[in-house]
């Protein structure tokens, strides 16, 4: 165990407290899935859409409400729980009830914090990618545990349930201000423009330069040097550059990447995979490469402002354009061509610079909210997550609760 429990808990193994269930798959039920945030549910209750299914169902096995089900393969990343439905599922999954009465539901609690805490990745003899293997019942069964009598064992999980409902409302509510601060930072970007009348001018005639990086950049990365903007810096919704920085150092004989050394005020785009994400170059991003997957649009600053370019380019009718841009099937692309035709509105350079300084402030405090509501939702994970650990292994009375 991670934690000491109390003295008076009882050592244990899976094997004596669980009994695993071998009931045949049963025609006509959906199929149950037990999700890594502990729910053990039919798939119908969440979405059908991105799983694999099995024409033949072989070796499927039923379900019941009230079953424990632990994913033999998924179960170190939480996916372990009570059924709350009927069905079919998985050959992967150890499905078990109850032995001697104890509580399954803070059973599975237990098994998701070992799980999650990383102690089962050191009971498991095949450790692979990505998982830790179980599907040897054997093995399962060999896990120890310590546990409190079944009456504590259900009031612990009833003050989870409780306690963590709270948290989760919480946290929803949160998730909600957040929607509503992106929309409303999305509406305060549409309205800026909007004064300003349809698109009409082509982006090419402001356009003094446009190329898209080289290739072979991988071979020159180093630990030091200059900055090499890959995809993942450009931004989804502002237009600065972030993210980790990749270093490239090239030899005195390569000169090719020479062409794309950004320069002040330059305008990238994605031009695969994140289509709409765009970019404005400054601080220490100047004098940095870009690779293939970003076109660098060079702009005539004396017309136009191209930060002005950037912010119109997340306005609804800047990021259409773009997804109407894009071609090629299941790869999605933009070709420099597509970059040029894109159409902007015309302002006097003045105008321009107001807007787009007035969108820097306006939507730099809503983003200062944002960062200040994702905080507070991670802390209260790592809450929800403590209080957890801490019930379950006896590390607060929760009667003192009740």
């Amino acid at each position: 165990m991670i934690t000491t429990p109390p003295p008076e808990w009882r050592e244990t193994t899976v094997r004596r407290v669980l009994r695993l269930l071998e009931r045949p798959a049963r025609s006509g039920l959906g199929v149950i899935t037990a999700y890594r945030d502990g729910t053990v549910t039919l798939r119908s209750n969440r979405r059908e859409d991105g799983y694999t299914f099995s024409d033949t169902e072989n070796g499927y096995q039923e379900i019941r409400p009230g079953d424990l089900v632990f994913h033999a393969l998924d179960g170190f990343a939480g996916a372990v729980g009570v059924s709350d439905s009927h069905g079919n599922g998985s050959p992967v999954y150890h499905v078990c009830e109850s032995v001697v009465g104890d509580d399954p539901a803070y059973l599975a609690r237990l098994l998701r914090h070992l799980g999650t805490s990383g102690f089962l990745a050191t009971q498991a003899p095949n450790v692979r990618e990505r998982s830790v293997d179980f599907r040897n019942w054997s093995t399962f069964a060999r896990i120890p545990l310590v546990l409190p009598e079944a009456d504590e064992q259900r009031a612990i999980a009833c003050y989870l349930d409780r306690e963590t409902a709270r948290i989760d409302t919480l946290i929803e509510e949160q998730q909600r201000l957040i929607e509503m601060l992106r929309e409303r930072r999305q509406a305060i970007i549409d309205v800026a423009f909007s004064v300003l009348g349809e698109p009409c001018v082509r982006l090419r005639r402001y356009t003094r330069f446009l190329t898209s990086g080289s290739r072979g950049w991988a071979d020159y990365y180093a630990d030091e040097g200059e900055r090499f903007v890959r995809i993942g810096n450009l931004p989804r919704a502002s237009l600065d550059l972030r993210g980790d920085v990749q270093f490239v150092h090239l030899p005195a004989n390569v000169t090719e990447g020479s062409r794309t050394m950004l320069e002040a005020g330059d305008l990238l785009f994605s031009i695969t995979a994140y289509l709409g994400s765009v970019a404005v170059v400054g601080g220490d991003w100047v004098g940095a490469y870009v690779s293939q997957h970003v076109a660098l649009c060079r702009l005539e600053s004396e017309h136009v402002d191209s930060r002005f370019i950037g912010w119109f380019m997340l306005t609804t009718a800047g990021q259409d354009q773009l997804k109407e841009g894009a071609a090629g099937g299941a790869k999605m692309q933009l070709a420099l061509d597509d970059i040029r035709g894109l159409r902007v509105p015309l302002a006097p350079v003045n105008e321009q610079r107001s807007i787009a300084a007035s969108l820097d402030e306006q939507t730099a405090k809503i983003d200062t909210l944002i960062e200040e509501t994702e905080r507070f939702i991670e802390l209260s994970r790592e809450r929800r997550s403590a209080l957890i650990t801490a019930a379950v292994t006896g590390q607060i009375d929760v009667r003192e609760g009740a």
